[in-house]
């Protein structure tokens, strides 16, 4: 079902792809490598990078997850490609231009919702919104927040503040805020992870939904294979850096996993499709055997 091709990477990066598993995003050359990372590394101490010479490119439109055990670098990843760290070498560039700090134009989302206590959930992504057009009118602003909220279903506590909403409503106001500033590209870093199995699997179709809509950009990291599966049009897959006998191996990213099954999937239906459990057995074993570097 799958074939393999080898990328002329500084890692062997295996592709697990069938012949129609491109995206919409990868048929078009205009739309291709997007956003692109080159040979980046990060090394708390110069002998034992984190990880090295990672390289990988996200086609506009793409959604993208990357998998690895705790300590193999994807937050860092995730925190360069925001301007919230800087790498030790190599070079990030979006759109043609080279990251070189924070920027509206990349929307974060983190595991903790981040919302000011003080402020309504209106007030909260409308600080978002006034931050992105500092020009617009209050009507402006006003009906650009009741879009976001609207599309996230919390019309309804859009005058409530964080400690009136329960957990799972307070990420969907994160995720409001980051879609509501039009980024050129969506950062996810484990936005679910502290959500129970059903609100987290019902924010998970809420965001399928509105990347499909909204033809977002995603670079996404998560712990949950079936999260990957589910959202990702390609699994990035990370190995940890070890001591071997032959001296120390930084991690990098060991191989890159095109997602077969079809992009209209969704939760309910996903352990129905055919390749499902290939593919879920197939990021298990890599996590279980060889994620640490050898």
């Amino acid at each position: 079902m799958w074939s393999e091709s080898h990328l002329h990477e500084p890692a062997a990066l295996r592709a697990v792809a069938t012949p129609d598993a491109a995206t919409p995003a990868t048929k078009d050359p205009a739309m291709r490598d997007f956003l692109k990372i080159e040979r980046l590394s990060k090394a708390y101490t110069p002998s034992k990078p984190v990880f090295a010479d990672v390289s990988f490119g996200i086609d506009k439109g793409e959604f993208v997850c990357v998998i690895g055990h705790s300590g193999c670098g994807k937050t860092t990843i995730l925190n360069v490609l925001a301007g919230l760290d800087s790498a030790t070498s190599g070079n990030v560039f979006m759109d043609g231009r080279e990251i070189g700090g924070p920027s509206l134009e990349r929307g974060v989302v983190f595991q903790g919702h981040a919302l000011m206590p003080w402020l309504t959930v209106r007030k909260n992504v409308a600080f978002a919104v006034e931050s992105r057009w500092p020009d617009w009118g209050q009507a402006q602003v006003n009906e650009h927040v009741e879009k976001y909220v609207a599309m996230v279903g919390l019309s309804h506590a859009i005058d409530k503040k964080p400690s009136q909403l329960s957990g799972g409503m307070k990420q969907r106001v994160g995720i409001a805020r980051a879609f509501a500033i039009a980024p050129k590209m969506l950062l996810l870093d484990e936005p679910f992870g502290a959500l129970d199995a059903l609100t987290r699997g019902t924010i998970q179709d809420e965001l399928m939904a509105i990347v499909r809509q909204t033809q977002q950009t995603v670079f996404m990291i998560t712990h949950d294979v079936d999260e990957a599966i589910l959202l990702a049009d390609r699994i990035l897959l990370m190995s940890n850096g070890s001591d071997t006998p032959q001296g120390y191996v930084p991690g990098g990213i060991a191989e890159v996993v095109v997602n077969p099954l079809p992009r209209e999937r969704t939760r309910a239906s996903l352990h129905h499709l055919d390749g499902y459990y290939e593919l879920r057995n197939r990021i298990v074993d890599f996590l279980v055997t060889r994620a640490h570097a050898h």
